[in-house]
């Protein structure tokens, strides 16, 4: 078949591989003019020669490139994969691989390679300065309470920021200072919100941010005059540009940076809930701990109460009269048994001297029980009197040392607001109102200084 075909179509008229493409190099060569051809590189290679072998590329093709020594040599910049340029040159065809490249006769960089280019001095420059160091770098405040937002007031990124604030609770004052986030004279606003925001001198932290964008985009925040000023300023500050892949200087210059402006108000706002759960967590503690010491002063003065009651006059009366109602009571007792006694030496009398006269026994008798009445009534009126004689000893003792007494000697119980007895002057703050309780009264008193020696308040 293969066989019919070609004599059909003549086999000898047919073209070999290198006519062919001889024919096609032509064809290309002559009708395609030289022009500047923009895309990134991709698979660069040097070889030893000093010849540049690449692909240019965009989103959907690509196409082989090669820059010979000699043109290679006026490049001003380093080529490699990824940067962005634009060639200059034309098409050609490589017979031996029957394969069409660009013979590149110029290269120069893009606008994107170029801000990638002065991206990277910049931040050459200011890493070395230490402008990036994380000494400089200050924790943000436990719980801010006043914020600016340096921003275009119409972006997303402002909705954003207030949304998550609202969502988690945060409390406090959010000023957004306008400003442009795009374009030639966007530094200039910023930097003049960032003059603002210190000026007014009320704000806890000053948040910078915008959505994300391209390097172009975002090129306002990588100029020095900004990063500086970010670096220098007085209240911690917050980068909040761009996505979590972007970056700029700015980023590197501030106190935190926030992958997004959402990002920074969690920040913000974790940092403020947890101060309000530190400060909630605190007073439980507090009350915890004052609840104790509130049970034990209360147990304390309980004992105290107890100790006044044992040592009170009042306690000691009472055991005076105690102890006279118990000498009472022995005194009738032993009273009692004498008589008993004295009956009994009675009986016996009268039975053993049945036989004498028993009016003068009966006389004998009732004189001798006279007398010992008498007696027992003498001896038991000596003992109530010496009974009671020392009961007002007693009474008169208590009364010379009871509290009273010794108030109208002139002496005075000192005590503090609480009521908490004052017994040495390391109990004494200076400038601490006390209580002086006196015989006819009670006084404030405010010790001046600390004396030790005895000279008093």
């Amino acid at each position: 078949m293969n066989r019919s075909l070609g004599l059909q179509f003549g086999e000898e008229e047919a073209h070999t591989v290198s006519s062919f493409t001889r024919e096609i190099k032509r064809l290309l060569e002559g009708s395609i003019e030289a022009g500047w051809i923009k895309g990134e590189v991709s698979n660069f290679r040097r070889q030893a020669s000093g010849h540049l072998y690449f692909s240019l590329k965009d989103e959907s093709a690509q196409l082989p490139v090669v820059i010979f020594r000699g043109n290679a040599a006026g490049l001003d910049f380093e080529l490699d994969n990824g940067v962005e340029i634009l060639v200059y040159g034309e098409i050609s065809v490589y017979e031996p691989h029957g394969r069409y490249q660009l013979i590149a006769r110029a290269a120069t960089q893009s606008g994107h390679g170029k801000l990638h280019r002065e991206f990277e001095r910049l931040k050459r420059k200011l890493l070395e300065e230490g402008l990036f160091d994380k000494d400089r770098k200050r924790e943000l405040p436990m719980a801010p309470r006043s914020i600016a937002f340096i921003t275009s007031p119409t972006g997303a990124a402002v909705q954003d920021f207030m949304r998550i604030l609202k969502r988690r609770g945060w409390v406090g004052r959010l000023v957004v200072l306008p400003a442009k986030v795009q374009g030639a004279d966007a530094a200039d606003t910023i930097l003049k919100g960032l003059a603002i925001a210190e000026k007014l001198n009320c704000f806890d932290v000053i948040v910078v941010g915008r959505g994300g964008g391209s390097l172009e985009d975002l090129w306002c925040f990588n100029e020095e005059r900004l990063v500086r000023a970010l670096a220098a300023s007085a209240v911690p500050v917050i980068s909040a540009v761009g996505h979590e892949i972007d970056f700029t200087l700015s980023d590197f210059a501030v106190d935190l940076r926030a992958e997004t402006p959402s990002a920074a108000a969690e920040l913000i706002s974790s940092s403020y809930l947890d101060c309000v759960n530190r400060i909630g967590l605190a007073g439980e503690s507090l009350d915890e701990r004052w609840e104790k010491r509130l049970l034990d002063y209360r147990r304390e003065l309980r004992d105290w109460k107890a100790r006044m009651r044992a040592v009170a006059p009042e306690r000691r009366l009472e055991f005076a009269k105690l102890k006279l109602d118990e000498m009472a009571s022995r005194i009738e007792t032993t009273m009692t048994r004498e008589i008993s006694k004295a009956r009994r030496r009675y009986a016996n009398s009268r039975g053993s001297f049945g036989g004498l006269h028993p009016e003068r026994t009966l006389s004998d008798r009732r004189q001798r029980l006279r007398l010992l009445g008498e007696r027992s009534r003498h001896e038991m009126d000596r003992r109530l009197a010496l009974l009671k004689q020392r009961f007002v000893e007693l009474g008169t003792e208590l009364r010379a040392i009871g509290p009273a007494a010794t108030l109208k000697r002139g002496y005075s119980i000192l005590a503090q607001e609480d009521g908490s007895v004052i017994a040495s002057v390391e109990d004494l703050t200076e400038g601490e109102r006390i209580r002086a309780t006196l015989a006819d009264g009670e006084s404030w008193l405010t010790p001046e200084k600390e004396s030790r020696g005895g000279d008093g308040i």
